[in-house]
């Protein structure tokens, strides 16, 4: 059975005249090759897929469902093996309402940075991830 995580893509408006000036959070886990991901956990059990999705985001980056707003119509889900054992994880992208909001870090992540798709991209690494960031923007050109 695969491992379910699910996250939040969240992303901030630099200027609100052009959706090309946004910016992406990536977080820069503590443990192992220390690669920069979206906010995202493993589902609890009795926990539906966006409910873990919101409680991780708080979790891992201080940010509360109340300081962002979850974009209708985007949903991705990855399916990869960690371990030799099947993992899915959903993403749901989310804009930040405040631009001046802190994000704080549990132990889980050493650094965040907010970074423009390009450098979103080179830092993901992971090309899957890569794929979905370059969705989110394209989502975000064509519905804004």
């Amino acid at each position: 059975m695969a491992v379910r995580a699910c996250g939040l893509i969240i992303f901030r408006r630099i200027s609100e005249a052009s959706v090309r000036d946004i910016e992406f959070l990536l977080l820069q886990t503590s443990y192992g090759a220390h690669h920069w991901t979206p906010p995202k956990g493993h589902v609890d059990p009795g926990e539906d897929d966006m409910t873990t999705a919101l409680r991780e985001t708080e979790e891992e980056a201080g940010l509360q469902p109340s300081q962002f707003h979850i974009m209708d119509g985007f949903k991705k889900e990855l399916n990869y093996e960690v371990n030799n054992k099947p993992k899915t994880v959903i993403y749901w992208l989310g804009e930040l309402k405040d631009q001046n909001a802190l994000v704080k870090l549990s132990h889980e992540h050493q650094d965040f940075r907010w970074l423009r798709l390009q450098e979103a991209c080179a830092c993901a690494g992971f090309q899957d991830m890569q794929e979905t960031l370059n969705e989110a923007y394209q989502f975000l050109q064509e519905n804004n």
